[in-house]
């Protein structure tokens, strides 16, 4: 991702011949007093010097969430306490909306950060656009620590055809949230595994139609909706007729074709895009129909709100839900900070970029990293996080997302999959307008829309 032109090469070796000290000639002076990242780890992180022992002479950006200052503010004093010539600003701003503003300009855009966060399925379109500055990444997983296998966890996925682009920030998968009062009083025994297709349709509300969602029904049966062979094909099961389908993957379509006919019978708004949102938290208030929802970790506080203040809700890892037997299983997914190409010459920046990422998940602030932005590290042990101050709901979650985390497949990281969200959404919500009357039919309109999706590849 170098972008070193003809014309600076060019220039800087006139440079060098005519002996000027102007222009390109700071560069040169530059470079030679340029700070390199330590070995080792020094206070729970590692941060580069120079040849003064000053630290890091640059300044960078930072992309931070609203509720994320806080915490950002507190781990940049760390790294400016030791580099004092350094400077780190923020840029206030959403991590999609962000991710937005890059990819309708470029790298160059002032309002672009240096430092970024983002979900790991874009890795792989940033890079095709040449956003992101390769990272030292190995190096900066050992002075951070904890990782047992950096390149067969989270860390290996932002790696692109032997770049870094990313360094871990969190893992993340889907999880249930159960109103323990709503549970009791529809008979259903918290204490065994729950079956989906014996629970009643409005015990359980999951919104099958968003993929994200949809997938832990797909993963449970071993459905790819899209994937890549050994040759690099793509291929996806959903074009296939439905009798050559396996046995549990047509049975799966027939829960799923009954779980949309009770609740369309019943005029609920599960299949409603727009009223889902309200109808799903009015059903899983205390009193409500609602006693299981699957959902991610963001959702605690929101759903604690409508439990009773938390009083009626708990938390599950995922494949305490199973479907004809088969348990629910999400994906390994996260979130991972990166470096905006435009300073990927500049040494000093990488530097403190780096610097400040390590400082971002540096395990010594792991517990203040989920109080504020909600973030779990893979590479802190659950029992620093049961040992810790946090209440036991967000205990719960984590728990439950490590263990749901573990068993789950890798998430598909290639930038085709971004057609997968639309093809199933359109195609499950299809069922309303419709009205198939057997799972087959049903099945037909999501294996035409994968086929239509197929065509462009």
């Amino acid at each position: 991702m170098k972008k070193v032109t003809k014309c600076l090469s060019l220039l800087l070796t006139f440079v060098v011949v005519m002996g000027l000290f102007t222009g390109c000639g700071s560069k040169d002076k530059k470079e030679d007093t340029t700070t390199n990242i330590t070995d080792g780890k020094e206070d729970g992180n590692s941060s580069s010097k120079d040849s003064s022992d000053n630290g890091i002479n640059a300044s960078i950006t930072v992309q931070v969430e609203k509720d994320w200052v806080f915490y950002y503010r507190e781990a940049a004093d760390r790294v400016l306490a030791k580099n004092p010539n350094a400077k780190i600003d923020f840029k206030e701003v959403g991590s999609f909306d962000h991710l937005d503003v890059l990819d309708s300009t470029d790298v160059t855009n002032e309002d672009v950060a240096d430092v970024f966060a983002f979900p790991a399925d874009r890795v792989f379109g940033l890079a095709q656009n040449e956003a992101l500055a390769n990272l030292d990444a190995k190096k900066m997983a050992t002075d951070v620590g904890g990782f047992s296998d950096y390149d067969n966890g989270l860390g290996g996925n932002f790696n692109v055809d032997g770049n870094y682009l990313a360094f871990p920030l969190n893992i993340e998968t889907l999880i249930n949230f159960v109103n323990t009062s709503n549970a009791e009083a529809h008979g259903i025994d918290l204490s065994k595994t729950m079956e989906f297709s014996e629970l009643g349709y409005r015990d359980m509300l999951v919104k099958v139609f968003d993929a994200w969602f949809g997938v832990a029904f797909t993963n449970s049966v071993g459905i790819e909706l899209l994937g890549r062979d050994d040759s690099g094909k793509l291929y996806s099961d959903m074009t296939k007729d439905f009798s050559d389908l396996s046995k549990e993957q047509q049975d799966l379509f027939e829960v799923l074709f009954n779980y949309w006919k009770k609740h369309n019978d019943a005029s609920t708004d599960l299949w409603d895009k727009e009223a889902i949102g309200g109808y799903m938290d009015s059903e899983f208030t205390s009193g409500g129909n609602n006693a299981i929802r699957l959902e991610g970790p963001w959702a605690i506080a929101g759903l604690s709100e409508i439990s009773n203040d938390g009083k009626d809700l708990d938390i599950m890892p995922i494949n305490r839900v199973t479907v004809n037997g088969k348990p629910l299983n999400h994906w390994k997914s996260g979130w991972g900070l990166g470096v905006n190409a435009r300073i990927e010459d500049d040494k000093d920046k990488m530097a403190l970029a780096q610097a400040m990422i390590e400082e971002i998940v540096n395990t010594d602030y792991a517990i203040d990293l989920f109080k504020n932005t909600g973030k779990i590290l893979e590479n802190v042990d659950i029992s620093v996080y049961e040992e810790s101050d946090l209440g036991e709901m967000d205990k719960k979650a984590i728990s439950a997302v490590i263990e749901s985390y573990k068993n789950a497949p890798a998430r598909p990281l290639f930038t085709e999959w971004g057609s997968v969200w639309s093809t199933w959404e359109n195609a499950v919500l299809s069922w309303s307008a419709v009205k198939p009357e057997t799972a087959e039919e049903a099945y037909a309109e999501v294996k035409a829309a994968f086929e239509a999706m197929m065509t462009n590849f």
